[in-house]
């Protein structure tokens, strides 16, 4: 097994904590089927919200899927001028035996501008 790290951002329509559980919960949910992973592969989560979310912690969508003896941590984007609004990034570290160039990323909507060049 080896400790690799994967990517993932979706766009929030809104600032609702409901809608935020919904599509963070959509993007953990693609990371983990898109790579054949399990919970018991993640070994942590960072997730990041641009400063115009405000109405809750993505963590708490991780947390609502059963995603709770994995260390995660919520961290504020860069105030970037002209950057995408309403953005929840992830990086997961996780165990796999895939190779690096086997990892999926992945960019729910939107987001999927912000990594052309490796989004799924």
């Amino acid at each position: 097994m080896a400790v690799r790290a994967v990517r993932g951002a979706v766009q929030l329509e809104r600032d609702e904590a409901g809608h935020m559980a919904e599509q963070v919960g959509a993007l953990l949910t693609a990371v983990l089927e898109r790579n054949g992973l399990t919970r018991e592969d993640l070994i942590s989560i960072w997730f990041t919200a641009t400063p115009d979310l405000r109405c809750d912690f993505p963590a708490a969508a991780a947390r609502g899927l059963g995603i709770v003896d994995v260390p995660l941590i919520c961290a504020q984007e860069l105030d970037v001028e002209g950057a995408m609004p309403r953005v929840v990034r992830i990086l997961a570290h996780i165990d796999t035996d895939r190779a690096r160039s086997e990892i999926t990323h992945v960019y729910l909507g939107a987001a999927a501008a912000l990594r052309k060049d490796i989004a799924q």
